[in-house]
């Protein structure tokens, strides 16, 4: 009999793939209307070309499809150590917008961004040893 799959854990995966998918549609977004994802983001509309949103684009739906693996596969250390780094990550784009177009709504999505991803990050952390099936081979 397989063990008993705790709220908590439910609710880290649910959270990991309600992330990876976001991550994916903005992802997407940068694909498909860049500048208005660019303008969400909070680049300056003078960025040169497509190039830098392309990347923004890519970079975010290999992260966003990397958390949702991580997650599905219960990888708790891999799906704490994504939340940590995203952290930094989060924190890194509040500074390209600050610096970029200076928009503070774009600055505040980042800043609340990179809270939850520490948030997510120490609770799953704190977490993961209990979630793990002592039994070899399950």
């Amino acid at each position: 009999m397989g063990r008993r799959v705790s709220r908590a854990e439910k609710t880290i995966v649910a959270l990991s793939v309600a992330g990876g998918v976001v991550l994916c549609v903005i992802g997407l977004r940068f694909l498909i209307v860049p500048e208005a994802a660019a303008s969400f983001f909070g680049i300056e509309k003078r960025s040169p070309g497509f190039a830098p949103h392309a990347a923004i684009a890519l970079r975010d739906l290999w992260l966003g499809l990397l958390l949702i693996t991580l997650a599905l596969r219960r990888d708790w250390s891999g799906v704490g150590f994504w939340f940590g780094l995203g952290t930094l990550v989060c924190f890194g784009d509040a500074a390209i917008a600050a610096s970029s177009s200076g928009r503070w709504g774009s600055i505040v999505f980042h800043v609340i961004s990179g809270l939850a991803c520490l948030v997510i990050a120490a609770f799953v952390w704190s977490h993961a040893r209990r979630w793990v099936d002592p039994r070899p081979g399950s």
